[in-house]
């Protein structure tokens, strides 16, 4: 497999379903809105997004698996499965908050080997690949170099419906905010974890996460030299949809205050 022929393809096929949906935000009618469930939106441009994906992704590889948002198929590939959404930060979308990303991933044999996150009102195209570094618009990028947590700028997500832990991450709010530079919330995980792959945020971190939102961006990290964790430490970020990103060298740092108040 030609890892990188094959991310150049599906920076292509990225960047089409971007230019649909950067059309369709100039005329966008916030009445032509679905309710999946508390506070989860949708709308006929993510689900036209995601076809247009699942289409054209579906000719590079026959017979690989799609794990979708909108599920307009979910399949399992014996080898081969794309991870995607469509429009991570639906939300900001609908209110005409100019963050929003299309998150495309590919795992072969349950490893990542391929992560494209565009963000579409900047223009960056973020990707990497299998044996490749990780870079934003053809230029290398790493991970920021801080070694403190109180000179870095976090990212974080705030829970929108599922909130029994809500206290606890309250908490960890309070306290994180007095311990670093900043904390932002920006709505879309995938853009959050490309700026830490860039360097532009030194961590980020958010649970209640599918694998859609942070699949092809926890990769970018990786392959960016960061760390990627679930809360309590471990590897298992997808299975227990909860991630800790950082650039390695504040993690053990921001662990720690995480599990003062945060334990999962």
């Amino acid at each position: 497999m030609n890892y990188e022929l094959l991310c150049s393809k599906v920076i292509a096929i990225t960047r089409l379903t971007g230019n649909f949906i950067r059309k369709e935000s100039m005329n966008f009618d916030a009445n032509a809105v679905e309710f999946k469930g508390l506070n989860d939106l949708v709308s006929y441009v993510d689900k036209t997004a995601e076809k247009q994906l699942v289409r054209n992704l579906a000719k590079l590889i026959p017979g690989a698996g799609f794990t979708t948002e909108e599920e307009t198929i979910n399949s399992r590939g014996a080898v081969y499965n794309w991870i995607i959404d469509p429009l991570d930060g639906t939300t900001n979308f609908i209110h005409g908050i100019p963050t929003y990303a299309i998150s495309v991933a590919l795992y072969e044999d349950d490893q990542p080997v391929i992560g494209v996150v565009y963000e579409i009102n900047r223009g960056e195209m973020f990707f990497t690949y299998k044996g490749g570094a990780a870079y934003l618009n053809n230029k290398e990028i790493q991970v920021s170099t801080r070694t403190s947590l109180a000179d870095s700028l976090l990212a974080t997500g705030f829970p929108y419906y599922q909130f029994d832990k809500q206290a606890q991450y309250l908490q960890l709010f309070s306290e994180m905010m007095q311990k670093c530079h900043g904390l932002r919330r920006i709505g879309s995980a995938a853009t959050d974890l490309a700026y830490v792959a860039c360097g532009r945020f030194d961590a980020f971190f958010e649970y209640n996460l599918n694998a859609w939102d942070v699949a092809a961006g926890a990769y970018l990290v990786q392959q960016a030299g960061g760390n990627i964790m679930n809360f309590s430490g471990g590897t298992e970020f997808l299975e227990k949809r909860e991630i800790l990103a950082s650039n390695g060298l504040i993690h053990e740092e921001i662990l720690a205050t995480m599990n003062t108040h945060f334990n999962s």
